[in-house]
């Protein structure tokens, strides 16, 4: 699919468009391809998937989840208006891949000094930046283990914070185990939209910016942990 899209669509919107307007088609292209496949993953009874609480008018916000699945980008990012995310340098260079993380102008996880104002330039212009603060995939029956850089990047950018907590009923396309690797029963994901907050809302600014990203993750390992209520 993403060689299809980068040899027959992506080099037509780089004709015609420029710029937000190319960007923006790139990743509304990749939205409904993504619906359809996880369409026709239900449809062939691969697995079940359901979504709930996500806000009707979604925009300018840092989008955090936990990662128990190999699939948790794909599904969010068919539900979300657009998503914008980190990925990779080595993906530029993919055969796959790389038209189309560069049709749809993905941020290169580069340095930190300049990674952190691309990604506030984006949440500030209206984007939707997604986020797994685990920076992997979960391991099945451990804890959540977050590391700091989006609690690091709330705090600067004091843009709203979206929690989505995913849940799959089976063990599934996890980093541990096989793609072919099938569980006994059919998975069934849930994608729940938590309300959303601020970081001025969870911490105390007057603490030091050490302390208060420690606070912030401490927060978010909470809420995005499977089961927490």
């Amino acid at each position: 699919g993403g060689l299809l899209l980068t040899l027959c669509w992506f080099p037509l919107l780089a004709l015609c468009l420029r710029g937000e307007r190319r960007r923006t088609l790139a990743q509304a292209s990749i939205k409904q391809s993504f619906r359809l496949f996880m369409s026709l993953l239900e449809g062939l009874g691969v697995l079940d998937y359901r979504v709930s609480g996500m806000p009707k008018d979604l925009r300018g916000a840092l989008v955090v989840a936990n990662h128990p699945s190999l699939l948790d980008y794909v599904m969010l990012a068919a539900e979300l208006p657009v998503c914008d995310c980190i990925v990779k340098q080595a993906l530029w260079h993919n055969p796959f891949l790389g038209g189309v993380v560069r049709a749809a102008d993905y941020i290169p996880n580069v340095e930190a000094e300049r990674l952190l104002p691309l990604c506030m330039a984006r949440v500030r212009s209206g984007g939707l930046l997604l986020v797994f603060p685990e920076g992997t995939r979960t391991t099945p029956g451990q804890p959540l283990q977050l590391q700091r850089g989006a609690a690091q990047l709330a705090l600067r950018s004091q843009v709203p914070l979206q929690p989505v907590r995913i849940h799959c009923s089976e063990r599934f396309l996890t980093k541990q185990d096989k793609w072919f690797r099938t569980p006994k029963h059919k998975p069934s994901f849930t994608l729940e939209f938590l309300p959303q907050i601020t970081a001025a809302e969870v911490v105390d600014n007057e603490q030091g910016s050490a302390l208060t990203a420690r606070q912030l993750t401490r927060f978010l390992t909470k809420v995005l942990q499977p089961g927490a209520q």
